[in-house]
């Protein structure tokens, strides 16, 4: 298989266990390989949280009791970086000898790309809420179906 598509299958690869290990943390997936011409979102997703707050104060609320819960939602848009290896144990190897990272391919430019890309989908969406945007590296071994994912929340200070 060329290089290419053996990259392209690596990168379809990790995003689909990045999108499902954030649904496992409670994230709803609002849309994949969102594209423009000056950047590219690999995973947008969602994830709503519930804040306990004093009875009776205005704001999109829901009442329980003495005590009701505001509903926050915050928009977050993910990178995802991915390596493959043949074995689990070369895996394991290249982790504890920190040989390649791949969280460390997002550079400034990419950066640069993701903030412009994630400007356009908040225009074109009227998005008003919070919004973060995260890094997420997952380092697999398709034939023993085997991944690990680290999680970089918030890697830009907005």
């Amino acid at each position: 298989m060329p290089k290419k598509q053996e990259n392209k299958k690596t990168g379809d690869l990790g995003e689909e266990i990045a999108a499902k290990y954030l649904k496992n943390k409670g994230f709803s997936i609002v849309e994949r390989n969102y594209r423009k011409k000056w950047g590219e979102i690999d995973v947008i997703a969602r994830l709503s949280t519930e804040i306990s707050i004093e009875a009776g104060k205005m704001g999109k609320n829901k009442q329980i009791g003495d005590v009701s819960y505001e509903t926050g939602e915050r928009i977050h848009f993910v990178e995802v970086k991915s390596v493959s290896y043949e074995t689990k144990q070369m895996l394991e190897l290249a982790v504890s000898h920190e040989t390649y990272r791949p969280e460390e391919r997002v550079d400034d430019f990419k950066l640069n790309q993701i903030r412009k890309a994630v400007e356009t989908w908040i225009i074109e969406h009227n998005w008003c809420g919070e919004i973060q945007i995260d890094v997420i590296a997952v380092r697999m071994v398709p034939r023993e179906k085997y991944a690990t994912v680290k999680y970089i929340p918030n890697v830009i200070a907005e």
